[in-house]
């Protein structure tokens, strides 16, 4: 279903703040001024109740807010003691602050590969993984679709491993009806203004159900300060901002609704995929059985040797697109020294060869959601697109 580029038509930006914040300006603003008179600008009351309605919202006991979503990885990570000479497993396919943080605190990011067919890590394949030094097992619920937690649940009570989930793109997202932060010893968040809840800058929370373990990671982000400058450890200075928690607070009044809207814009997506006749030339995301997934990107497959012209020629007729991620970690300079051949991890790599994301934001119509498979529909039909599998 070719049709000729409207040169009148409007772009379709990847993401569009400006129109999801009009609708709530009058309260933004409204919040701004409050934060202003109040002279509390960091941590205080405006953060307190904004985790305590995250923690509500996940159906946590306990929420812990700090600077961002990486901030949160490695606060969870200190708060468990690990360190030099331990071993977390985590997916290599993912943005870098994963194993990022890992690596900050000294400990080593061990990548197994991700599921055939999806793009989380391979759960059943994390058991050959562990050794007599893994500390932890974080699982990045990637795209905003939970990973196989079934699977990571026997194999952690097994191991007497800890799980921390990294929920930073999966907000709202479900597994057997459990909302992600509930679903590890820990769930990490980020608040990155591009996330499905996202804020004017940086921030991040960490939810739990250990009171201890949420009073000692309320210690870290303060330095390891108990109160009256006595450090009983040394932390990092990762204290959320009340002016980020109030409009936090806000958005988080209109997420399921946001959510809905996305899911609602993927199923478009898909029918429109098939109205087009790309179905058995694109692989489009799949939502696992007994999970909700709310899609922070909506993220296609094409063959790996037409992708990067498919997302020029995106570009090109306005449609906003990106790639997320095109170098799985493992492959990454950084981590060459962990040893890692090319082809050691072959799933995760031919993802990053393959993948495109299209835009998904709240907002976004039916006319634009048409206009973008139009237009990929166009870019295909120029080369040979072929699915490199069926999902």
């Amino acid at each position: 279903m070719d049709s000729p580029v409207d040169a009148n038509s409007p772009p379709v930006p990847f993401i569009d703040l400006a129109a999801q914040h009009g609708p709530i300006a009058d309260k933004l603003i409204a919040a701004t001024t409050r934060i202003l008179d109040s002279g509390q600008f960091v941590l205080g009351q405006e953060v307190a109740d904004f985790e305590s309605e995250i923690a509500a919202y996940c159906d946590a006991a306990f929420a812990v807010g700090c600077a961002s979503g990486t901030d949160a990885l490695i606060l969870s990570l200190m708060a468990l003691e690990i360190g030099p000479g331990d071993e977390v497993i985590t997916s290599p396919f993912t943005f870098f602050a994963t194993a990022g943080a890992i690596h900050r605190t000294g400990a080593t990011p061990v990548f197994v590969d991700i599921e055939p067919g999806g793009f989380n890590i391979d759960a059943d394949a994390v058991a050959d993984a562990i050794t007599p030094n893994t500390r932890a097992i974080i699982p990045v619920h990637l795209f905003g679709q939970t990973a196989d937690m079934d699977v990571l649940w026997r194999t952690a009570v097994a191991h007497d491993i800890p799980i921390i989930e990294d929920a930073c793109q999966a907000i709202g997202a479900t597994f057997q009806g459990r909302r992600t932060g509930v679903l590890g010893k820990m769930g990490c968040f980020s608040f990155f203004p591009t996330k499905n809840l996202g804020g004017a800058g940086d921030g991040g929370i960490i939810t739990l159900d250990d009171e201890k373990l949420a009073q000692h990671l309320r210690q870290l982000r303060m330095h390891g300060d108990t109160g009256g400058y006595h450090h009983v450890t040394v932390g990092l200075n990762s204290r959320l901002d009340a002016l980020q928690a109030a409009f936090l607070r806000i958005k988080l009044v209109e997420l399921e609704d946001w959510t809905r809207q996305r899911i609602a814009a993927a199923t478009d997506y898909d029918r429109l995929l098939s109205e087009h006749g790309l179905s058995d030339r694109i692989t489009s995301p799949v939502t696992f059985d007994n999970r909700r997934h709310v899609f922070n990107q909506y993220t296609i497959r094409v063959a790996a040797t037409d992708r990067d012209r498919i997302v020029t020629s995106l570009r090109d007729d306005g449609i906003g697109c990106a790639v997320y991620y095109p170098l799985p970690l493992h492959r990454q300079p950084c981590f060459h020294s962990l040893g890692y051949p090319q082809g050691s991890l072959p799933e995760s790599e031919a993802a990053a060869a393959e993948v495109i994301s299209l835009p998904i934001a709240p907002g976004l119509d039916s006319v634009a959601r048409e206009r973008v498979i139009d237009r990929l529909a166009a870019a295909c039909g120029g080369a040979a697109c072929k699915q490199r599998r069926a999902a």
